[in-house]
């Protein structure tokens, strides 16, 4: 289908995919915070773009609402998993994908009416190395670093999943507020401590095996789920003693199940939902040229 376009979440963390050999356009950053705006266009929080592959099944890249490249996304895998499956690009229920961040491996569980409801994700392994995140700090690891953001002393955990994470936590029985998010989240996001950005988790342990985030993402801003912060925040609160594997990672969203091995290998699995298919008009595709 010429500009077509196919609409899905992750637990509220929408993403619209897209194939580049059926759009008459060229996904430039001006075109893809048009199509992204929640006014102005479709609407969502990034698009998936399903590129040739030469290590893995499928490729993908992964653009955040602004424009700006993500090297890699949880909940963007899952949609990206099951539109594979539902527009008949693959009938295989287990497939590589090929992202910047790295190769990860999907397997999809098909409901009761041939829907791919749920996907588990090996989305790889943690390290807690700056040189990964990038970070400036001159440290072996970002295991509880000091850092000041807007006005707050903060204590942070630095995690690459193949994207950056920054990880803070509160003890156990207190809670963070939408209003610290909207705070310290573009605050943190753009710290010089990580001169490419970062993804922001405020994270707080609620249980043995049991955490609750609050997401910022770099480029998209508050989302109500994320897979690759929530694997960032487990494999941070499993790396302090604070939890157990596996870990239940709840978020405003909805809840994703981490498995964090011993060598911080994780694997992700939790639901996917179709929204809808269809494409971009011929006025709204003339705009963006």
């Amino acid at each position: 289908m010429k500009n077509g376009v196919f609409r899905g979440h992750g637990l509220g963390n929408d993403y619209i995919v897209m194939d580049p050999k059926e759009l008459t356009f060229k996904l430039a950053p001006t075109r893809i915070r048009r199509i992204c705006d929640r006014n102005w266009g479709l609407g969502s929080d990034g698009i998936l773009a399903l590129v040739p592959s030469k290590k893995a099944d499928f490729g993908l890249r992964i653009f955040n609402p602004d424009g700006s490249e993500a090297e890699k996304s949880g909940n963007g895998l899952r949609i990206f998993a099951r539109y594979l499956h539902a527009t008949g690009k693959t009938k295989k229920k287990q497939f590589t994908v090929e992202t910047k961040g790295g190769l990860v491996s999907i397997t999809l569980h098909i409901d009761r009416h041939g829907d791919a409801s749920e996907a588990t994700v090996e989305m790889g392994q943690a390290t807690f190395k700056p040189a990964a995140l990038p970070c400036t700090l001159d440290v072996p690891e970002l295991i509880q670093q000091p850092i000041d953001a807007a006005g707050h002393a903060l204590t942070f955990t630095g995690v690459s999943v193949g994207n950056p994470h920054c990880v803070v936590f509160k003890p156990a029985g207190e809670s963070w507020s939408r209003e610290d998010l909207l705070t310290l989240g573009p605050t943190l996001e753009t710290h010089t401590v990580f001169p490419k950005r970062t993804n922001v988790q405020l994270a707080v342990p609620t249980g043995p095996k049991e955490i609750f985030i609050l997401i910022w993402e770099r480029g998209a801003g508050e989302t109500q789920a994320s897979g690759s912060s929530s694997c960032a925040a487990a494999s941070a609160a499993v790396r302090l003693g604070l939890v157990k594997s596996p870990v239940t990672v709840k978020m405003p969203g909805g809840t994703l199940r981490i498995d964090v091995g011993p060598d911080f290998q994780l694997t992700m699995k939790g639901p996917v939902a179709e929204v809808a298919r269809g494409a971009l008009s011929p006025s709204f595709v003339r705009g963006l040229k």
